[in-house]
């Protein structure tokens, strides 16, 4: 069976090429593993920003195509809108992202970029907005973020 240019057919693995594709551009691969990392996997464009060391406009950029891409969404705290030096959105993962990096295996390294996170120096600011009050992602999500900590080591 022979296929001319103008023929559609279903390429199993295009939407696996597609993800891949998405998740392997720089910026919003360093998204996807500071939000494996962080310990709510819900962070402010500002943590994001410090941590990735790029301009927030960039990684808003990258954010947006990862939201479109229905991996990555918004979560708002209400009650912080109106307090000045807390942040009120948050980017985290959706019950469709968490499929997907799944797939891709990078629900592996949580505990890794964990660890990363964990000792990364933080500004003032970083260290605020990381302990704000913020939403609850959906429970799947929080389900496939939950791992054994290991115990703190002793001194």
């Amino acid at each position: 069976m022979s296929h001319t240019a103008g023929d559609v057919f279903d390429d199993p693995f295009a939407e696996q090429r597609e993800m891949r594709e998405l998740l392997s551009q720089e910026t919003r691969h360093l998204i996807v593993q500071c939000l494996l990392g962080h310990p709510h996997h819900l962070a402010s464009l500002a943590e994001l920003s410090y941590m990735i060391q790029k301009n927030e406009g960039a990684i808003l950029d990258q954010l947006e195509t990862l939201q479109e891409a229905g991996l990555l969404d918004v979560y708002v705290h209400e009650p912080n809108i109106s307090t000045r030096d807390l942040p009120s959105r948050f980017w985290g993962p959706t019950e469709r992202g968490v499929e997907v990096l799944y797939e891709h295996n990078f629900l592996r390294g949580v505990p890794v970029a964990r660890a990363v996170y964990e000792e990364t120096n933080k500004s003032e600011k970083v260290r605020r907005h990381e302990t704000a009050p913020r939403p609850s992602l959906p429970e799947a999500v929080q389900k496939a973020f939950q791992f054994e900590e290991p115990a703190p080591e002793k001194r």
